[in-house]
């Protein structure tokens, strides 16, 4: 199987309508400005691309991949085995479904979207699948992608060697960057929500010269009801589990059933005022996270509901459909953010209505490569909690700052 991506940062773009509305836009919004002092535009917020039609087809792409690796995350959770894990330099566990679900993105975005080269920055490469005694794992995964496409009559019956599997994993080795037009992959962002049966999710972005665009985040465990109770807009009160997101620019964000023909739903960020009514999200991991200074702000807000933790970009789901009104994120000192940790989770926000800052206010620059430079840790909510948000955030890192200091 022929699979035609590449794996440098530099992708020629092509002469698409929607890029040159991007090139020709400039912020109008009093808002951005007086939340953040200037009209330099965010990467996600202040774009606005004329025509809703824009990403029509790389957002069923994006839809149809995500959905499809879901599948196979789903299948492989259901009977995880000790064999399945791997260790990783920075102590994260990878999985079967890791490689398999990165495979299937790659597959599903070149086969649909074949006129033009793939660049795709991703978490995985396929160093550990080369090494010896690898052999097993390689043809398990492989068999798992044959068994998920075979599911997609578009693929007609094709059957994946390993060498195939090897080349669609490594599709995802791009390095990113401000020119040309990339996507970015999670293929299962929330590892250890996944080994644990708990929340994890597929998330795939696209960026167009260094700018999110698009959006999708396929959750096979979150509810399609509210995860926070009250305090929302999301009125379902539907037991079915499983929901995909999915936002382009200047077209709102939409949520419906994973793997399901259900009509999708636009969803909104809570408009909750007070912060004493918030409820707030942050990692489960306490590694991921700094739980202390995550409640300090909390206190200092007078929010009075306990932190919801819970696994994943899920959060950036749920915030966006209203379920909660913050979250915050403080990794521990020296950790460098991911772009694939963040780009389709912040892009389903901010169309939701919602604004996502690193600590400094400042909007998240994913035009830099596969890493984020950011002032401390990031924070997401709604627009008219942002700045009772920021004061806090600068207090409790101030004095834990000092603390540090003594």
């Amino acid at each position: 199987m022929s699979i035609n991506c590449i794996r440098t940062a530099k992708v020629p773009l092509q002469t698409f309508a929607a890029a040159k509305a991007i090139s020709r836009h400039r912020d109008s919004s009093n808002r951005l400005v007086s939340l953040f002092g200037s009209k330099s535009s965010p990467s996600f917020v202040t774009l606005r691309v004329a025509s809703s039609m824009a990403y029509e087809k790389e957002l069923d792409a994006a839809k149809k991949a995500a959905s499809l690796a879901a599948r196979l995350c789903q299948k492989v959770q259901k009977a995880i085995l000790q064999s399945d894990v791997q260790s990783k330099s920075d102590k994260s566990p990878v999985t079967v479904a890791d490689y398999g679900s990165q495979a299937v993105v790659s597959l599903v975005l070149e086969k649909e979207l074949n006129s033009e080269p793939l660049s795709l920055v991703a978490e995985e490469d396929s160093a550990d699948l080369r090494k010896d005694g690898s052999q097993d794992i390689l043809e398990r995964i492989t068999k798992l992608v044959n068994d998920t496409l075979a599911t997609e009559e578009s693929f007609g019956g094709s059957t994946l060697s390993t060498d195939d599997l090897l080349r669609a994993i490594d599709c995802g080795t791009s390095e990113g960057g401000p020119n040309g037009r990339h996507w970015v992959l999670d293929p299962i962002d929330g590892t250890k929500g996944f080994l644990r049966g708990d929340q994890y999710a597929v998330a795939l972005g696209l960026l167009e010269e260094g700018k999110v665009v698009l959006g999708v985040l396929a959750c096979p465990n979150l509810p399609l009801a509210s995860i926070a109770g009250k305090n929302n807009n999301n009125n379902s009160s539907s037991n079915e589990i499983g929901c995909l997101f999915f936002a382009t620019i200047g077209s709102g964000t939409y949520m419906q059933l994973l793997d399901s023909k259900s009509s999708p739903v636009k969803v909104q960020v809570s408009s909750v005022e007070n912060p004493e009514e918030a409820s707030f999200f942050e990692s489960f991991e306490g590694a991921h996270s700094l739980h202390d200074l995550s409640s300090s702000i909390a206190n200092k807000l007078g929010v009075k509901a306990p932190p919801v933790r819970i696994d994943s970009q899920a959060k950036y789901g749920a915030l966006s459909r209203g379920d909660g009104a913050i979250y915050l994120r403080f990794p521990h000192k020296g950790y460098r953010e991911k772009i694939w940790d963040h780009v389709a989770g912040a892009i389903v926000v901010t169309e939701a209505g919602g604004i996502v800052t690193d600590a400094a206010g400042k909007p998240l620059d994913f035009s830099k490569g596969k890493y984020l430079d950011l002032d401390t840790g990031i924070i997401v909510t709604n627009e008219k909690l942002m700045p009772l948000l920021l004061k806090a955030v600068r207090a409790s890192i101030a004095e834990q700052d000092k603390a540090s200091a003594l």
